[in-house]
């Protein structure tokens, strides 16, 4: 475990190149070469473990809340309070306590009173979809039948990825078939929320192995309030566990597995198939185009398998997802929504869809060169989150569970308590916005949020987002303001990229890697002891 005196001064070696080992007095031309390309700092030992109270002021100041900082029995290993352990016992207990923020809407709110289940914050699609999607019939299968007597006339299949459908019918083969309906919905409700629980407890497990000496920084997430809020209004998590492991995978260094989960997770929610374009800049930086494709191929391989019999079995039905996003009109959430109802701007969906595709296309192309000019290559969880978060802030909808999408990245971009807590206010708020807004609405004597005050709960999430997007460039354009970065680590989350010397770059300096040798192949860490087996 590092101390605080250790750290503070690996802090001060982390932009400093290592010495070099030259290559011989006479060779001036390679001496040259040598002095022109700059060196990665020496890595620490893989047996450490960092302490966030060793270097985190606000996590050492809510330390004292529990005794002080962690000492000898907080090691890995050396005890049965593992971090896995402790972050899914947190993760459930935080999970709990937003199931009882739903109890108003459990007991009657989902079912009796036009605003009851806005007024007290706890609205989920997933009671409602239970009978408006036909999970209440048996024997309906998504995609293949339709709706039994959709309340929308268009909508006639269901509007979700395969692997979210499949999911959601899982479930329902779970729910009794007798009783009453609001019996069933809430049975509905609890088993999906059972469900959802295991997909949270499997992304904090993924996210503590993600970073090898950073298993605590996991806890950002356990303890997120927008976990407890947003966990179980969709079922997004689904695809957050999926991401997270694929995340995990690609860091231990297995490139096709970590391909095969981001596939999987591409076939439950659209957002992670982004996850790739970081990929490809940083291993075409790094020379590692193999892995890269490796990665893609095993993505392709495993969203086709999901997808391919329901493509085959009815097309239509299918496609429904991506029509709907297509026709889909500016929504909750985005910026779009303040300038249409301000009528500031007024043009159709299609448009729409142009500019979106445009502002979103501009992102990715300057990430992509943020990513190949940086003088030292960014992390992958760094460009990760920023792609991620170009998607979300540009998109044209943008529901209060969107953030689960950026929780695991912002985790591993930024793991920094003050500014995740910002961040996370930010959407609280959001999240309070549109429910109140929607009662505002849906109230006969209009209680609640009017539109301008809905449109500053838009506004407070969007910079809260921006906030951290700016500090991930800053922490991208100088790395020893990273704190991932900060004790001599490269890309703990980079798996063959971690230590990687660079091949292309735009601007023509390539870092090379530490003299010291690196694992490059799978590797398992006995985290909390001195053995490092390959």
């Amino acid at each position: 475990m590092t101390s605080s005196d250790q750290q503070a001064g690996d802090a001060g070696r982390a932009d400093e190149p290592a010495a070099h080992v030259w290559a011989g007095p006479g060779d001036a031309e390679e001496e040259f070469a040598a002095v022109a390309q700059p060196t990665l700092p020496v890595p620490p030992p893989e047996d450490t473990v960092v302490v966030p109270a060793d270097e985190d002021p606000v996590s050492a100041a809510a330390s004292e809340l529990i005794g002080g900082a962690p000492g000898r029995h907080a090691l890995l290993g050396v005890s049965w309070w593992t971090a896995a352990r402790v972050l899914a016992i947190v993760t459930v207990v935080v999970w709990a306590l937003g199931m009882v923020q739903k109890v108003p809407c459990y007991d009657s709110g989902w079912f009796y009173g036009a605003s009851a289940q806005y007024d007290h914050a706890c609205y989920s699609d997933i009671p409602h979809l239970f009978d408006l999607r036909g999970f209440n019939v048996p024997g309906n299968i998504p995609y293949v039948d339709k709706i039994p007597n959709p309340s929308d006339p268009t909508m006639q299949y269901l509007e979700y990825p395969v692997l979210t459908g499949l999911f959601v019918w899982g479930a329902a083969q779970l729910t009794p078939t007798g009783g009453a309906d609001v019996y069933r919905e809430q049975i509905f409700y609890l088993v999906n929320a059972g469900m959802l629980l295991v997909c949270a407890v499997v992304a904090v497990v993924a996210l503590s192995r993600t970073h090898r000496r950073r298993p605590w920084d996991a806890l950002l997430f356990a303890l997120a309030p927008v976990l407890a809020l947003d966990g179980t209004i969709n079922w997004d998590m689904l695809a957050v566990a999926l991401a997270a492991v694929g995340m995990a995978l690609w860091a231990r260094r297995y490139p096709v597995w970590a391909g095969v989960l981001i596939g999987l997770a591409t076939a439950a929610k659209l957002y992670p198939v982004f996850l790739l374009g970081p990929l490809l800049v940083l291993c075409l930086r790094a020379g590692r185009m193999r892995e890269f494709g490796q990665a893609l191929a095993g993505a392709a391989v495993a969203w086709l398998l999901v997808d391919i019999p329901f493509m085959l079995a009815n097309f239509n039905g299918w496609a429904t997802f991506y029509t709907f996003s297509e026709s889909r009109g500016v929504d909750f959430g985005s910026f779009w929504l303040i300038l249409t109802q301000n009528n500031w701007l007024n043009v159709s969906t299609n448009t729409v869809n142009t500019i979106v595709a445009i502002l979103l296309v501009l992102c990715c192309l300057g990430i992509g060169w943020l990513a190949l000019a940086a003088k030292r290559r960014p992390r992958f969880a760094q460009l990760a989150f920023l792609v991620v978060a170009a998607f979300t802030l540009t998109n044209k909808v943008y529901s209060p569970q969107y953030v689960l999408w950026l929780l695991p990245l912002a985790v591993l971009a930024r793991p920094r308590w003050r500014d995740f807590l910002v961040w996370q206010v930010c959407e609280v708020l959001y999240f309070l916005g549109v429910w109140y807004y929607l009662a505002y609405g849906a109230s006969g004597n209009q209680k609640g949020l009017p539109p301008d005050w809905y449109h500053a709960s838009i506004a407070v999430h969007i910079l809260g987002t921006l906030y951290l997007v700016v500090l991930v460039i800053r922490d991208i354009l100088a790395p020893s303001a990273d704190p991932v970065r900060a004790d001599g680590s490269d890309d703990p989350s980079g798996g063959v990229l971690d230590g990687a010397a660079d091949v292309f770059t735009l601007t023509g300096v390539k870092v090379q890697a530490a003299p010291e040798s690196r694992p490059s192949g799978a590797t398992s860490y006995a985290v909390g002891s001195s053995s490092v087996h390959e």
